[in-house]
């Protein structure tokens, strides 16, 4: 062979080497380098104890399934989560993909923060497969999260303080006024007196008929059910100031001050306002979905039912979505990766059967919701159909960009008349008119 040709065949052996190593650098694994071919996203979500496990278990297999996409996890607890995600989404680095509270979602959409996910859910998503999607849709029709898990509301009632009173379990014929009824019967003083019968003492109460505690749990339920509410459709003006609300919550006040419902100094007696239900100091609560794993804990005996009916037969149920929500300042490819995190979460029966187990929420697949793994778990409660029932009058909690801002309005002021401290009227239209200022406050400018 001259020296010419051996030049020539030298230049092309260098050359495929080159292509050989090029091509190695480029499909490094897991625990190599990066990826050219790879998207990396950033996963944020609050911890809440051992479903971190889980959630990293379904993230591990997302990875299997996906080998395309590498998920970074960023998470911490509860407060300091979202503390920590408004700096981020004031800087700008917020995570890829984030689970939002149910009630923040509004707030991050009306910001800018949360990209629209309308066409990707129109697109890849049978709407009519999945509870809750319709709970993170705006007044303008577009949608701005994918639930994670769906906590709704039903009325939990102890079966052994009902069976010793002699009171007939509630169902779905029960009103307010049933409820208060029946309440009574449950209420005993210190001597064992109830809150119908002759001495009864209502300032030391050693079970109470209703446990009675903040929005979710507490007031609003009795709002809505009574035609009242907070906020008008477009959740920019106040209503607060309305004769429906007027009657639920002369309602409300009746029942603290006859000792059947828990008022606010009461609940500062106890290590949580949450307590009294699973530490079987009261007889019912008003209990989104999380709370089966309290109860579920200490042994209490109980059940769930619907919630009770108002005056004209309106029921409402409070939900609460808590979701996904991609950031509209993440790359395309990144959203694109993340939306592929959302469809798997939702439509995957296997992970939405392994986070039903947990038991921390309604599962979001009516298939997986309707199915023995979660309405026949064996656990308690029995009656988890009734989680599902309500659906059908279920609502969200009036959320918009401002919702925690006049939530506090709402509630120091209706605290002020639950504690006698002011009359209904004059709470009301005190809270009407601050909460007003709040929302002019904000989308005013908008």
């Amino acid at each position: 062979m001259d020296a010419k040709r051996l030049s020539k065949l030298t230049v092309v052996l260098v050359g495929v080497l080159v292509l050989i190593l090029s091509g190695c650098s480029n499909t490094t694994g897991k625990e190599g380098g990066s990826n050219s071919s790879t998207t990396e996203i950033t996963l944020g979500f609050y911890s809440s104890g051992s479903a971190d496990e889980k959630m990293n278990e379904i993230i591990d297999q997302f990875e299997e399934e996906h080998p395309d996409i590498k998920v970074k996890t960023q998470n911490a607890p509860y407060q300091q989560f979202f503390q920590k995600l408004d700096t981020q989404i004031a800087g700008g680095n917020a995570p890829d993909v984030w689970l939002s509270d149910g009630v923040f979602v509004q707030k991050y959409a009306e910001r800018g923060a949360a990209k629209d996910l309308t066409d990707l859910i129109e697109k890849d998503l049978d709407k009519e497969e999945y509870f809750g999607l319709d709970f993170n849709k705006g007044s303008e029709g577009k949608y701005w999260a994918v639930p994670q898990g769906i906590q709704i509301a039903s009325l939990f009632y102890n079966k052994d303080m009902f069976d010793k009173a002699g009171v007939d379990y509630p169902d779905d014929t029960w009103t307010w006024e049933d409820l208060k009824e029946a309440g009574a019967k449950l209420t005993l003083d210190r001597k064992g007196n109830n809150a119908n019968e002759t001495g009864f003492e209502s300032s030391s109460i050693n079970q109470y008929g209703l446990t009675f505690f903040n929005i979710t749990e507490g007031w609003m339920t009795v709002l809505k059910s009574h035609g009242g509410g907070v906020l008008g459709e477009d959740l920019k003006n106040s209503i607060v100031d309305s004769p429906e609300n007027k009657e639920a919550v002369e309602y409300i006040v009746d029942g603290m001050e006859r000792g059947i419902f828990t008022d606010p100094s009461d609940l500062q007696s106890f290590q949580s306002p949450m307590s009294p239900f699973p530490s079987e100091t009261a007889a019912m609560r008003i209990g989104i979905y999380a709370r089966v794993l309290a109860a579920n804990e200490t042994g209490v005996n109980y059940d769930v039912t619907v919630l009770p009916k108002g005056p004209d037969g309106k029921r409402f149920a409070p939900v609460i979505a808590n979701s996904w929500i991609i950031s509209n300042s993440t790359s395309d490819k990144k959203a694109e990766a993340a939306w592929e995190w959302i469809k798997y979460w939702v439509s995957s029966d296997d992970v939405q059967k392994k986070w039903a187990e947990l038991g921390e929420a309604v599962p979001v697949k009516k298939s997986v919701a309707n199915s023995d793994l979660f309405l026949n778990s064996g656990d308690k409660p029995e009656n988890k159909q009734a989680f599902l029932d309500s659906f059908d009058f279920a609502g969200t909690l009036d959320v918009n960009a401002v919702w925690s801002e006049w939530v506090k309005k709402m509630g120091d002021n209706l605290n002020r008349a639950f504690l006698g401290e002011t009359t209904v009227e004059e709470s009301l239209e005190r809270a009407d008119k601050e909460i007003q200022e709040v929302l002019d406050e904000f989308y005013e400018d908008q």
